[in-house]
């Protein structure tokens, strides 16, 4: 099982991103799936959440302007990020839990600069 994330970039201030990551292999269930990110020299922190029913939740910082977004069909979950701020600037991951194991995306960078 792999999970492949693609869509980062450099924006300007105010512009708005659309990151991707698709899950493929051998894949019999995926409960929620996830973006998180990591700015250099913080944390890694928890960004977004939808579960297989499609709740979704996001954290303050992002809430009005990032929306997550999955299809289960395709096995893939989606973060439309706008209005994007230079403290978004981070490297962006997602993961999901697939076959009740935690799997990880590599990460894709997402600069916000003017």
């Amino acid at each position: 099982v792999q999970l492949q994330a693609s869509g980062g970039g450099l924006v300007q201030p105010g512009e708005s991103l659309r990151l991707s990551c698709a899950a493929s292999g051998s894949i019999s269930s995926i409960n929620y799936m996830a973006w998180l990110r990591q700015a250099p020299g913080k944390q890694r922190e928890l960004v977004a959440t939808v579960t297989s029913d499609g709740s979704k939740n996001y954290a303050d910082s992002v809430k009005g302007r990032f929306t997550i977004s999955r299809d289960n069909a395709k096995n893939t979950v989606d973060l439309q990020m706008n209005s994007l701020k230079p403290e978004d600037t981070a490297v962006y991951y997602c993961n999901a839990l697939i076959n009740r194991r935690l799997e990880w995306g590599q990460g894709t960078l997402v600069t916000v600069s003017s």
